[in-house]
C-alpha cells in the first residue's frame, strides 16, 4: 500500500500547550501508527458528532470537554479519545443527565482515577441508570396502554366495517 500524502506535521501536546511538532515521511510510518495520530478540526467533530461548532466551544468553555489541543496555527485539533469522550456525554444528555450533573462527572474524571473520584462515578452512573430504569418501566407502561387502546380500535373499525350501512 502506498500513500500520495508525502509528510504530515503532528502536534505534541503536553496538557494544554503544544511544545513540539516534528514531520513524518507517511510512506513509511506503519499504518497503526497514522490511524493513532490522526486529529480532526472542530468542524469535522461537528460533523461526526451532530453537535454544532457553537456547543463544541460552550461544552469547552463549561469545562465538559476538557481543553482541546491546538496546531500551530491555533485551530482545535481533537483527538480519538476527545471523540469517545463527547460520544459519551452525549449518551448522559440523551438519558436526561442534566448538564450540572455532566459537569460534576467530567470534573471528577479529571481528577484521574483515584478512589476519590471513581467511587463517586460509580455513583453518579448507578443513580442515573436507576432513574433511567424507573423512566424506562413508565414509557413502557404508557407503551402498554397505546397498544391496548390501538387493539380496541382495530376491533372496532373490524366491527363497524362488517354492520351494513
Amino acid at each position: 500500500m502506498r500513500l500520495v500524502l508525502l509528510s504530515y506535521q503532528y502536534l505534541i501536546v503536553d496538557g494544554t500547550k503544544p511544545h513540539a511538532h516534528f514531520s513524518l515521511a507517511l510512506e513509511c510510518t506503519p499504518a497503526f501508527m497514522l490511524m493513532a495520530m490522526v486529529t480532526l478540526s472542530i468542524s469535522e467533530v461537528a460533523i461526526r458528532s451532530g453537535l454544532s461548532v457553537d456547543t463544541l466551544r460552550y461544552y469547552e468553555k463549561i469545562g465538559l470537554i476538557d481543553v482541546v489541543p491546538r496546531a500551530l496555527n491555533g485551530q482545535r485539533r481533537y483527538r480519538e479519545e476527545d471523540l469517545r469522550w463527547i460520544d459519551f456525554l452525549l449518551r448522559l444528555r440523551a438519558t436526561g443527565m442534566g448538564i450540572a450533573d455532566m459537569q460534576r462527572y467530567a470534573s471528577l474524571r479529571r481528577e484521574g482515577q483515584t478512589l476519590a473520584s471513581v467511587q463517586p462515578r460509580r455513583e453518579m452512573l448507578e443513580a442515573h441508570a436507576a432513574a433511567l430504569a424507573l423512566q424506562i418501566a413508565s414509557l413502557q407502561e404508557n407503551l402498554s396502554l397505546l397498544h391496548s387502546k390501538i387493539a380496541t380500535y382495530q376491533q372496532m373499525e373490524a366491527s363497524l366495517s362488517s354492520e351494513p350501512h
